[in-house]
C-alpha cells in the first residue's frame, strides 16, 4: 500500500560560500549542539532532495535560516530562484522570510519580501540563542529576545502582517507563553504557527509539565497551529520514546486539524536521518483515521501555507 504523501513544513537551505549566516561558525566554547560543526557546511537543494528521496514529500516550506540580519531579502531572492528552477521540482513551495520587526525599515523590508511569489510568512526567533547565552547568562539572553514582545516598534510593526496577509512563526520557550498569549489575543486574524512543538527544551518532569501547560494555553487560540519538529533540540538529544511522547502529547492538545509535521533539516540531521524521522511521524499517526493522517501529513500544511 502506497504511503500518504506529505509536506515538509519546516526545513532550511544554506550556501556558506555565497551567503552569510553569522551563527553558522564553529565555536567549541559555545556551540549550541553536539557535532555543531557538521552544520557549518553548505546544505543546498540537491542535498535536501537527496535526504527526502523515497519519503513521498511532495511539497516543502523553507523557513528563514538566520541569514545576515542586515540583508534578509537576499536569502529570499536566492530561495525563489531555486524554486523557479526546473530542476528543483518547485521546492521550496513556500518561503517563510526573515525580518526584524523592531527596526525602523521593517515595513519596507516586508514589502521587498512580498515581491517574491512563494513568500507566505515571517519568522523572527524570540527564544534565546545558545551562542548568545555563551556571552552571559541564559536568562539575560532570553530576556534580550523576549523583550521584543514589549518593544513598541516591534508590536506596531507586527500589525503589518495582517495587512500584508503574512503568517508569523512563533519560536519561543514554554515559559515565555504568558507574554506571547497577549500578542496572540490582540491579533486574532493573523495566522500564528508555533515552531518546534513549542520547544520542550527542559525534559525534566517539571519542565515537561510546564510545556504541557504552555501547549494548553496556546491551543485555546483558534488562529494558532503547531509544527511538530526539532525533537532532538534539547540537552542530551532525544530518544524514540521521548519523541513519541512529544508527538502524542502535542496531538492531544492541538488535534489532527492543527498539527503539521516538519523535518527541521539539516539541523535535525544531527540526531536522525530523514527516513527514520518520517517513519516515526507516520507510525505515531497510524492509529488515526486516514483523513486525519492526510490532514497532519499534508493537508494542514497546504492550508496554512496556501500551497
Amino acid at each position: 500500500m502506497k504511503q500518504i504523501e506529505a509536506v515538509d513544513a519546516h526545513h532550511h537551505l544554506w550556501d556558506l560560500e555565497e551567503r552569510h549566516y553569522p551563527w553558522l561558525t564553529p565555536n567549541p566554547a559555545g556551540d549550541p549542539f553536539p557535532d555543531f560543526a557538521e552544520l557549518c557546511r553548505s546544505y543546498r537543494i540537491e542535498d535536501y532532495r537527496a535526504d527526502c528521496a523515497n519519503q513521498d514529500i511532495v511539497k516543502s516550506v523553507h523557513v528563514q535560516a538566520e541569514h545576515d540580519p542586515d540583508d534578509p531579502v537576499r536569502e529570499t531572492a536566492w530561495l525563489q530562484e531555486i524554486a523557479d528552477h526546473p530542476r528543483s521540482g518547485g521546492f521550496p513551495h513556500a518561503i517563510v522570510a526573515g525580518a526584524d520587526l523592531s527596526r525602523k525599515n521593517a515595513e519596507s523590508v516586508l514589502e521587498s519580501q512580498l515581491t517574491f511569489a512563494n513568500v507566505r510568512g515571517l519568522r523572527q526567533i524570540l527564544n534565546a540563542e545558545s551562542t548568545a547565552a555563551s556571552a552571559g547568562s541564559a536568562e539575560s539572553a532570553l530576556e534580550m529576545r523576549a523583550s521584543q514582545l514589549e518593544n513598541e516598534d516591534w508590536l506596531c510593526n507586527f500589525s503589518l502582517l495582517r495587512r500584508f496577509d503574512l503568517s508569523f512563526e512563533l519560536q519561543l520557550f514554554p515559559w515565555q507563553t504568558e507574554r506571547a498569549a497577549t500578542l496572540i489575543s490582540r491579533h486574532p486574524d493573523t495566522q500564528i504557527i508555533l515552531n518546534h512543538a513549542l520547544m520542550p527544551f527542559d525534559r525534566s518532569d517539571e519542565g515537561l509539565a510546564l510545556w504541557r501547560g504552555a501547549l494548553e494555553a496556546c491551543a485555546r487560540f483558534p488562529n494558532v497551529v503547531i509544527k511538530i519538529s526539532g525533537l532532538g533540540m534539547a540537552p542530551g538529544g532525544t530518544t524514540e520514546a521521548m519523541s513519541r511522547r512529544l508527538i502524542e502529547e502535542t496531538l492531544e492538545f492541538f488535534g489532527s486539524e492543527r498539527c503539521l509535521f516538519a523535518s527541521n533539516f539539516p539541523v535535525d540531521r544531527l540526531w536522525t536521518d530523514y527516513g527514520t524521522l518520517w517513519g516515526l511521524f507516520r507510525d505515531v499517526v497510524s492509529s488515526l483515521s486516514e483523513d486525519e493522517q492526510r490532514a497532519v501529513l499534508r493537508g494542514n500544511a497546504e492550508r496554512v501555507y496556501r500551497i
